[in-house]
């Protein structure tokens, strides 16, 4: 993609700047209102109603490399990559009802915390620390790298160390003055940005190859098909439960997506707002994949397929809306860097420091916008470096696959058994890494696996492995070091009266009522389900 292919006007860089300039005077306008509690800055004062907390959620998974890569993914693949959407709606489903109580009851500030409150300190530490690399090392410096290139790539104004450099700095200043709060609704913002500038790009697009009926005449059928055969490379039916624990961590443990809902008004609140994220998630198949068959049609012979995205989108817009979509992919990657600036801080401050050291709230606020700042410069440095190891981002999906089926062990059955003690997790967690990190290198960094003579198996049946792995440790460790329960256990695992009360009573008003919400969704679901498959 070179610089001279798309043409943006003065109106294009206006609009860019306008949206520049906004966000960092919304981070003022919020650091003024903060009263200096640290639950005001990490959580916004558990305050957040269920609008706010669905948006975000939603331009929080949407980074930059997803907004790219899922056309992409489809351009390459087809439709089968709206498995990864629709099972994270299911996933929203189960951590609202099921998985949310437990951790508002437990008034947790970090996802860690809770297993802490639940088990003990050790595997507090371990998932913690190991959430603060991921952060560090995947989210913010591959939210600044995908972000830095297309930018670079897509103007001719900015490089990619200097790209890099804008978007690290503006998304740092306004979550390190206005916290959670700042963050939230920014990313309100640029959800509804991103939404419009999708849905746009999708209605240009499909008016170009002649309607609806168009659109799959000539498409590969297989790039048709929701569900594949056991055999297929890229995601075999088998390996849908797979893609669903990976769901599990994202959605349900991962301090990076879960601290929205922790900072909610109250509990329906943060229900709501879960599953009205997962409605925002089902029409991606029209935002975000179908686009990836449009460029299909439009531009078979692109040299990559992350290439379908900002080719389609700045050849097709007009003037003016060219600005729109950069705005749009800059908002999608600043919602991803903010979320990451923000839960790094949360977790160094709430898991390491303020346990150790005992210090006051307006002390942690102090050192939370100290560690957002340094997050934020390891970043931008660390960023533009990844282009040297580009074939081990293409492998993250693949990673967590092997790392994190027994940490969601850990917390799920940690949920709904009430017997399982810390030395079942810590060692879980820990035999989890010390198996999955060297079996992903050796299957899939090295290919000695193959060079064995092993049996091909898809990453994400391997995660099934890992998590029967993971269920046997824990089980067998806890059974063999059998413990008094803690005295407050009742209230961090599952309550199956406050589950029948969802479903057995209706709240009022109606539509904010969590059984109408997870039913229409689940309806949703099916429809969608049946449509493609």
């Amino acid at each position: 993609m070179e610089n001279s292919t798309f043409d943006f006007s003065w109106i294009d860089y206006a609009i860019v700047v306008i949206y520049f300039v906004g966000v960092i005077g919304h981070g003022l306008y919020v650091s003024r209102k903060l009263k200096g509690g640290s639950d005001d800055y990490f959580l916004a004062g558990r305050s957040l109603p269920w609008y706010l907390i669905g948006f975000s959620l939603f331009a929080s998974n949407m980074s930059g490399s997803s907004f790219v890569g899922l056309m992409g993914g489809a351009y390459d693949n087809g439709v089968v990559i709206f498995n990864y959407e629709w099972t994270a709606a299911l996933v929203l489903i189960l951590f609202a009802i099921f998985i949310l109580p437990s951790f508002l009851r437990a008034k947790i500030s970090t996802v860690p915390m809770f297993l802490e409150e639940r088990y003990d300190v050790r595997s507090r530490r371990a998932f913690s620390l190991f959430t603060i690399l991921a952060i560090m090392f995947i989210d913010t410096a591959g939210a600044l790298y995908a972000g830095g290139l297309v930018i670079s790539n897509v103007t001719a104004v900015l490089n990619l160390w200097t790209a890099v450099a804008v978007l690290a700095l503006v998304a740092g200043i306004y979550t390190i003055l206005g916290g959670l709060s700042a963050v939230v609704v920014t990313d309100t913002v640029q959800a509804i940005l991103l939404i419009v500038a999708a849905a746009a790009l999708f209605w240009l697009g499909l008016d170009e190859v002649g309607g609806w009926q168009e659109l799959f005449v000539g498409v590969p059928e297989d790039k048709t098909k929701l569900i594949l055969p056991a055999d297929d490379d890229f995601l075999p039916w088998t390996g849908i439960w797979g893609v669903v624990l990976l769901g599990f961590y994202y959605w349900s443990i991962n301090q990076f997506v879960v601290q929205r809902t922790l900072g909610a008004k109250d509990l329906k609140e943060g229900q709501v707002g879960a599953l009205f994220a997962g409605f925002l998630k089902l029409p991606n198949l029209f935002l975000m994949i179908l686009p990836g068959l449009i460029a299909l049609k439009l531009y078979p012979d692109l040299e990559t397929p992350d290439l379908a995205f900002p080719t389609l989108a700045f050849e097709m817009m007009p003037i003016g809306l060219r600005g729109l979509i950069l705005a749009a992919l800059i908002a999608a990657i600043m919602s991803s860097l903010d979320s990451a600036l923000n839960s790094a801080s949360t977790l160094v401050v709430k898991d390491f420091i303020e346990p150790i050291w005992k210090v006051g709230e307006d002390r942690q606020v102090w050192l939370g916008r100290i560690v957002t700042g340094l997050v934020m410069v390891f970043g931008a440095i660390y960023a533009p470096s990844i282009a040297s190891f580009e074939s081990l981002f293409e492998y993250f999906q693949s990673s967590l696959s092997y790392v994190i089926p027994p940490i969601v062990v850990v917390f799920i059955l940690g949920l709904f058994v009430p017997w399982l003690n810390g030395n079942g997790a810590f060692w879980t967690i820990l035999i989890g890494l010390v198996i999955g990190v060297p079996l992903f290198i050796v299957k899939e960094v090295t290919g000695l696996w193959e060079e064995w003579g092993l049996p091909a198996i898809h990453y994400t049946i391997m995660s099934s492995i890992m998590m029967f792995i993971g269920i046997a440790t824990h089980l067998g460790i806890s059974a063999m070091t059998r413990q008094d329960s803690k005295e407050d256990i009742e209230n961090l695992v599952w309550s199956k009266s406050e589950t029948a009360e969802i479903f057995t009573r209706w709240e009022k008003p109606l539509w904010k009522d969590q059984a109408v919400w997870a039913g229409l969704l689940i309806l949703g679901l099916a429809g969608f389900i049946i449509w493609f498959a």
